[in-house]
């Protein structure tokens, strides 16, 4: 038995999925999954997490907090010491998702053992799962590793066969942010790919960037996704409001057909762990529903009209 601490949200997925939550000691401050991962002291703190600020307050107080400290997050080093952790994971990834890994590094150093630091870095759909094959061998799991990605990867597999000979593969912008906007990175294209569409304006397998809006009117997608890094599906509702009021919105084929969908990207599609394939199949089910009907009658996509989002066919709302 390991005594592990996670500091990001995606490596308490997996070690849930590998059965090891009783294992778990502490976790950050997004970790919210499973529902365990609750009651475990909370390793890490930061400011701007559930400040209510608005999309465009939050970009300018992370790129200046990163812009003077190189950091947007603390971590309470006296609870980390308590906690003896054996096995530490964090993230070299990105510096807004959680801490960086330097930093994480250099006070596990410090620690007794010193415990072991698992660094989790993916670009990719490969790059998951080979995060959660590292993360079960560093906790003694490599057999239930092998299982829990050998089923995801069969999932992943069985999307991609039928998505493999649809005739029309729809533009899908997958948006992360919207003020301003930023388009997908990493795997978020690959996903669109996978799932039978195109993000014209994604970058495959490299970090997500600031784009123009007229980059985004000329790329004239026929699907947009919201998929706003971290957040849920409320504060998409209100960005899509916001999104709504850019010139020359109503022009675009996502709008003037009513195919803008609203995502829990805190939950999927950021959160590189074993829910990543998750969003591949919602993915699915968006873009193709009549290929995809199973995936498409799901209460985790919202689906907008002109007037305001409805829930796409969960029969909890207007059909679409």
């Amino acid at each position: 038995m390991s005594r592990i601490v996670s500091l990001v949200p995606a490596a308490t997925e997996i070690v849930a999925a590998l059965g090891l939550v009783d294992d778990l000691v502490g976790v950050s401050h997004e970790c919210d999954f499973p529902a365990e991962a609750n009651a475990r002291p909370r390793v890490t703190h930061c400011p701007v997490h559930h400040a209510g600020l608005s999309s465009a307050a939050v970009d300018r107080w992370v790129r200046r907090a990163l812009r003077e400290q190189g950091t947007i997050y603390t971590i309470d080093e006296p609870l980390l010491r308590e906690l003896r952790p054996d096995v530490i994971l964090t993230q070299k990834l990105c510096d807004v998702c959680a801490v960086g890994y330097g930093t994480v590094a250099r006070l596990a150093e410090t620690l007794p053992g010193p415990p072991r630091v698992v660094n989790l870095e993916p670009s990719s759909l490969s790059d998951i799962f080979d995060d959660i094959r590292r993360v079960a061998e560093a906790c003694g799991a490599t057999e239930r590793g092998d299982e829990v990605i050998a089923n995801l990867t069969a999932r992943v597999e069985a999307v991609r066969k039928r998505a493999a000979h649809v005739a029309d593969r729809p533009r899908c912008f997958l948006m992360e942010w919207v003020d301003p906007p930023f388009c997908s990175g990493h795997w978020g294209p690959e996903l669109v790919e996978i799932a039978g569409g195109y993000d014209p304006l994604g970058r495959k397998y490299q970090p997500s960037v600031q784009v123009k809006w007229q980059d985004v009117l000329n790329a004239r997608p026929e699907i947009i996704v919201l998929a706003l890094c971290g957040y849920d599906v409320e504060r998409a509702q209100r960005d899509y409001e916001l999104l709504r009021t850019y010139s020359d919105f109503e022009s675009i084929p996502a709008a003037r057909d009513n195919r803008i969908y609203l995502v829990d990207a805190s939950a999927f599609f950021a959160r590189p762990g074993p829910r990543i394939v998750d969003s591949l199949e919602l993915l699915a089910g968006i873009l193709h529903p009549e290929r995809f009907p199973e995936f498409a009658d799901n209460s985790l996509v919202q689906r907008c009209s002109a007037a305001a989002p409805i829930r796409l066919r969960n029969g909890t709302g207007a059909p679409p």
